[in-house]
């Protein structure tokens, strides 16, 4: 069994900036990821030349040399699919499975997007906003594609840049709050001037660009692909022609594994101190687990983990942090979504596409068991990761449980937890 003194989950900038800051302490740190290289989302495609000149190009370097310099241990492409034990994960990768033994932990699994079901969503070619920018940077031929944007929050602005560098020709943002709260937003920024560049800059790349507030995409037309959608806003409905629609309704935090520990759990969110500890001893949270805050939030609780979990004083960071909590509370009010898109859904809408129940199935259900039980809704290979955020919107289901494995695992894997079970015996 592999020992640790931190480990910490998660290789995105809060991750990276905790296992550093804990290792730069005199801490023995094992960083593990399921991606095949660090930087999360935010800073895919940035490690090499092929990173320079990116949007925070600057951090990445200065975390990425410090993530080396501390001598971190760093497993990529390995996947967290148990707590067999108080202190311990159990990990897998393409090698197999392992258990790790840690004496204080650190989660900063990320967020995913919200998605939310409409007439069409199913189609090839709609996704969501940050999937498509991903999968640009993997290699998918944008050039030429025309792309339409919809949804909630800063992400479809940084998208549409990223995807208007790499050629595509983006159709509309579609931007589901109202221009009221998006200027109040705008306005809080003047304190910090570089969030406010930054969004100016995103702009001023696709000028040319239809964006319009209070609209979003309503229906998705194709037989076999994506060949048009239907727009919503203030001056009615009208349909676009495009080849791709990225979609997402900001973000909602990756919580099963803080879940399976037991960390409290509060507006949908890690509930932590000031020291980034979860109501879980020894166990410490940061970024998108204690709120959608972006990399400056990222970052300043990542260090906050990092030096809590060497055992260090955190006082000095305290202004930082309090400073990003705010602008993620700005954020959160600004992009709230509206009560409007709670009808965007036809009976005959798909909410669970992996087991394929429809809206109509779901309506008589009073929770989350409930449609578990009669329709098999987020059951399926997912586990719930796309349903269970629309259905939390839609009907306001809170999540009630998470068994292991959180992610897939092999049969070769659950086999080997078998055969340490003594015989007679039971775990629970």
């Amino acid at each position: 069994m592999t020992h640790c003194d931190v480990l910490v989950v998660g290789a995105g900038p809060a991750g990276i900036a905790a296992a550093a800051t804990a290792a730069e302490a005199g801490r023995r740190v094992l960083l593990i990821d399921d991606n095949p290289a660090p930087g999360g989302q935010i800073w895919r495609g940035h490690a090499g030349s092929a990173g320079a000149g990116q949007p925070h190009s600057a951090p990445y370097t200065k975390w990425a040399q410090s993530l080396i310099a501390a001598r971190v241990q760093l497993l990529s492409a390995t996947r967290v699919i148990d707590r067999p034990h108080q202190g311990v994960l159990r990990v897998e990768s393409e090698s197999g499975s392992a258990d790790i033994c840690f004496d204080r932990l650190v989660l900063a699994t990320g967020a995913r997007e919200r998605f939310l079901p409409f007439p069409g969503w199913t189609l090839p070619g709609v996704m969501g906003a940050g999937g498509l920018q991903a999968m640009v940077k993997a290699g998918l031929p944008i050039a030429g594609k025309r792309v339409v944007l919809s949804g909630s929050g800063p992400l479809l602005l940084a998208v549409a840049a990223n995807l208007h560098r790499h050629g595509a020709r983006i159709a509309g943002i579609f931007e589901q709050a109202s221009l009221p709260l998006i200027l109040r937003f705008a306005a809080s920024l003047v304190a910090q001037p570089g969030k406010l560049l930054e969004g100016a800059r995103y702009r001023l790349q696709v000028i040319s660009t239809p964006w319009r507030a209070s609209a979003w995409v309503t229906r998705a037309h194709g037989e076999d692909c994506l060949q048009s959608v239907t727009v919503h806003s203030g001056s009615g409905a009208r349909e676009i022609a495009c080849d791709y629609l990225g979609c997402g309704f900001h973000l909602v935090p990756n919580l099963e594994l803080p879940r399976l520990i037991g960390c409290a759990i509060q507006d949908g969110f890690v509930r932590v101190d000031s020291a980034q500890q979860s109501s879980v001893s020894h166990v410490y949270c940061a970024g998108e687990l204690t709120g959608i805050g972006g990399l400056d939030k990222a970052l300043v609780e990542g260090e906050i983990a990092g030096l809590a979990a060497a055992g260090r004083s955190t006082a000095h960071l305290a202004r930082r942090r309090n400073r990003a909590l705010q602008f993620a509370r700005n954020l959160d009010r600004a992009f709230d979504l509206r009560a409007e898109l709670r009808t965007l859904p036809g009976p005959q809408t798909i909410i669970c596409r992996c087991e394929d129940v429809r809206f109509s199935s779901l309506q008589d259900a009073h929770c989350v068991r409930a449609a578990k039980l009669h329709t098999r809704c987020g059951m399926g290979p997912c586990q719930g990761r796309v349903c269970a955020p629309a259905t939390a919107f839609l009907f306001g289901w809170e999540s009630d449980s998470v068994r292991p494995p959180i992610l897939p695992a092999t049969v070769r894997t659950l086999a080997r937890h078998c055969e340490s079970v003594a015989p007679g015996t039971i775990e629970s």
